[in-house]
């Protein structure tokens, strides 16, 4: 299922830069101890109550739609639309451009899938983006690929990004688990810590349930349903699709996603075959812009207020 040599014409002229790859850690091996294990001995040692520690390995400024889309580490203030819809664009071509010139599987998931349903773009509203691997691939991209840099520049030469490829120690574990990381994987941005997500799928109870393949967020599919990939464009470069992409779709998001034409202040313009912004829309933006404009005035004159008072007192 590997894309065709002729798709490689049509993707972004890339740059594979990579620094020594860093395996993630094997739990086999008695060497490398999980993080609890090691502070429960010591708290045990010193006759403290055990405490379990966080398990989470990827962090966010904050929650929500916006600062949780953020990866911590390289987080500087959230992006305009217009600059987060950039990133996004560029991010997913390099992306899929990597796993084309590794020849490693990859296809988009979740809400971008959705967005690839209706005119194979992002959805403009979407603050992530979301692509799953087999369990195969992803334990290759730990051992092989984890912590790799990889440098793009766009076909016409005008952008040029770098990504971090960072893959969470707790890809040994196939079930949720705690629930603190059910992502497996992020591809990010080291500009503004925007990334994709990247989750696993691994056929989990493969006696009792075989060909039911599953995330550690309780999506499942069946063998049918994910393979054969159909191969198709995405943001103008070559990608990969589950076989009955809208079964998957309605599974997820029910029927009235793949028909409802007004969402999240857009409507579906059929003759741009495009999500648009409704003018109102348009018109609460302005309005939002305005306000913080004059909030930002206000600030500075307050604070050159005060400056001014010091230096007379």
């Amino acid at each position: 299922m590997r894309l065709s040599t002729c798709a490689a014409a049509i993707t972004t002229a890339t740059l594979f830069a990579s620094c020594l790859a860093t395996p993630t850690p094997n739990p086999a091996d008695p060497i490398a101890r999980t993080i609890s294990d090691r502070i429960g001995r010591k708290k045990q040692q010193k006759g403290e109550k055990e405490k379990k520690p966080s398990t989470k390995y990827f962090h966010e400024p904050g929650g929500g739609n916006k600062l949780g889309h953020y990866d911590k580490r390289y987080y500087h203030g959230i992006v305009s639309d217009e600059e987060r819809q950039d990133t996004q664009s560029h991010m997913i071509r390099a992306y899929l451009n990597f796993f084309h010139e590794q020849e490693l599987d990859t296809w988009i998931a979740h809400g971008t899938l959705l967005g690839w349903w209706w005119n194979g773009q992002r959805l403009p509203w979407d603050y992530d983006l979301d692509t799953q691997v087999s369990d195969t691939t992803l334990h290759h991209l730990g051992e092989a690929h984890n912590q790799t840099r990889y440098a793009y520049n766009s076909s016409d030469g005008t952008v040029q990004r770098e990504y971090l490829i960072d893959v969470n120690p707790w890809i040994w574990e196939r079930e949720r688990g705690d629930g603190q990381n059910i992502i497996d994987a992020r591809w990010i941005d080291i500009r503004n810590g925007l990334f994709i997500d990247i989750t696993g799928l691994s056929e989990i109870h493969p006696d009792t349930h075989p060909g039911v393949w599953s995330c550690k967020n309780y999506h499942m599919y069946k063998t049918s349903e994910l393979y054969p990939m159909r191969e198709t464009m995405f943001e103008g470069v070559a990608a990969k699709v589950p076989y009955d992409y809208d079964k998957v779709l309605v599974d997820e998001y029910k029927v009235r996603a793949l028909i409802e034409t007004d969402f999240h202040g857009h409507r579906w313009d059929t003759e741009q075959r495009a999500w648009v912004k409704k003018p109102e829309t348009v018109e609460e933006e302005e309005q939002e812009r305005k306000k913080k404009e004059e909030e930002e005035k206000k600030k500075v004159a307050e604070e050159a207020r005060v400056n001014k008072s010091t230096r007379e007192s």
